[in-house]
């Protein structure tokens, strides 16, 4: 890899950091980059050579290694959140449909019910309803990430 490649990968993993980001693949070319960011451990650059994927040594990944379930983020230490939870296996989506507006984003109050997301499984769109009344807090999974059965998908407080 040129040194610019490496400067930029470190400012993309920044970036997964800030954003919470769990999971990242990139597929280009010869150049494939998987991370898997253990939660509380900061990720850090392995060195790779442009042939091989690249992981952080805080996650564990490879380009030939199955998906595996990314480990649930326990709620905030407030004892009135909620979790909600994928109901099913597949691809999670926040909006209905590629650049329109989020359905909930943190701090809009939803009643039980409602519909916060999707979740893609075997190319039908199942509408993901909030199970309880409140604020939304936090989303815990990104857009297009794979979500497993009972993964958390957001913390809202109760009301």
């Amino acid at each position: 890899m040129k040194p610019e490649d490496i400067a930029d990968l470190k400012q993309l993993i920044e970036f997964l950091k800030e954003n919470q980001v769990a999971e990242f693949d990139l597929d280009r070319g010869d150049v494939k980059i998987r991370l898997k960011f253990n939660e509380g451990m900061a990720p850090a650059m392995a060195p790779a050579a442009s042939n091989v994927p690249l992981v952080a040594p805080a996650a564990t990944a490879s380009a030939t290694q199955p998906r595996t379930p990314v480990a649930p983020q326990p709620p905030e230490p407030e004892s009135n959140l909620h979790i909600v939870k994928s109901p099913i296996v597949g691809t999670y989506y926040g909006s209905p449909s590629p650049g329109a507006a989020p359905f909930v984003t943190p701090g809009d109050h939803v009643e039980k019910g409602q519909v916060i997301c999707i979740v893609e499984a075997m190319k039908l769109m199942n509408e993901i309803e909030a199970d309880a009344r409140g604020e939304i807090v936090r989303c815990l999974v990104t857009n297009g990430q794979p979500v497993e059965y009972g993964q958390p998908l957001f913390s809202i407080r109760t009301q």
